[in-house]
């Protein structure tokens, strides 16, 4: 927290002076009732009231005052706000790995799930784009708002829609970034690319150096490592060929372009690492002043101090 007037928050002396000043008179206030000898005169004229009842009304003002005095020297704190607009391109894996059981039913038909969820809690206005790779990337959906054609082509994720023989996460990442630059309108929103594999890059361009361009772009890229050590597909001759997951590679592509890796070894585990995302995407960080929350709150301590002095000890005729 900073603060725009500093200087002020030297009035909080005078609350500490209010404090001492407080507890001075209540030590005298003791010593005077002590030298009264008429006790019972004393019961009649000045009845015992609860001890800490009646430090409540001057707690709470003293509460109120500090509350006040730190909104007057104007705080500031950095705060969430939704974004107006944004473009984000999600890349999804669909090689041959993805059709592995180790989550059911099985990792492509997960990541499917996830997408559309994920796709529907963004904001409305958001233009959103759709990438496929395995041995090459393919564009499913350019970026738009239209979130039916998005929808849609989510559901068109199947293995062989982009190339065979292997998963080119560098290609999904530079044709994600081609995507974000064709983006119409003089000005770009903030943009923002989620990639979600299984396994290593072991087709097309560098992983860093593609993670490097969208780093120089200032495009986040977020990857989701998806699936567990225990995955395994059908091979040829009908035998179990393990597909481990392997996020290595997306660690370090995380890294590289300023953006967040997640591990998701089942759907729920995703839901997660895509919610997290989403509140990435959706809201930027301002520096915005907060006086007003401590003022709001001080005043409503202020009405409780008057209440609890009005109901405990008003004198009624």
């Amino acid at each position: 927290m900073t603060w725009l007037s500093p200087e002020r928050l030297w009035l909080l002396a005078g609350v500490a002076a209010l404090v001492i000043g407080y507890l001075v008179a209540q030590r005298r206030s003791s010593r005077y009732a002590v030298r009264f000898t008429n006790l019972k005169l004393l019961d009649r004229v000045a009845p015992r009231r609860p001890a800490w009842r009646r430090h409540v009304p001057a707690g709470l003002f003293l509460v109120m005052i500090t509350l006040l005095v730190v909104g007057f020297a104007r705080p500031q704190a950095e705060v969430q706000v939704p974004r107006e607009q944004a473009t984000v391109v999600v890349a999804v894996d669909v090689s041959r790995s993805m059709l592995a059981s180790d989550v059911e039913p099985d990792r492509l038909s997960a990541a499917r799930a996830a997408a559309h969820e994920f796709v529907g809690n963004l904001p409305e206005q958001f233009r959103v784009g759709l990438v496929a790779f395995a041995g090459s990337a393919a564009v499913v959906v350019p970026p738009d708002a239209d979130r039916a054609a998005v929808d849609a082509g989510i559901d068109r994720l199947r293995e062989g829609v982009a190339g065979q023989g292997g998963t080119a996460i560098g290609d999904a990442i530079s044709a994600s970034l081609d995507q974000i630059r064709s983006s119409p309108g003089e000005e770009r929103p903030p943009a923002r690319v989620v990639v979600l594999s299984d396994g290593a890059n072991t087709a097309g361009q560098d992983p860093d150096q593609a993670a490097r361009a969208a780093a120089t772009a200032g495009v986040p890229v977020d990857t989701i490592s998806f699936g567990t050590a225990n995955g395994t597909i059908e091979a040829l001759n009908a035998a179990a060929q393990p597909v481990p997951v392997d996020g290595e590679t997306l660690r370090a592509v995380a890294d590289a372009a300023s953006g967040r890796y997640f591990e998701a070894a089942d759907a729920e585990e995703l839901r997660a690492a895509y919610a997290d995302i989403g509140s990435l995407v959706g809201y930027e960080t301002e520096v915005q002043d907060i006086s007003a929350r401590f003022i709001g709150v001080g005043l409503v301590f202020a009405v409780l101090a008057a209440l609890t002095s009005l109901f405990w000890f008003a004198r009624l005729p």
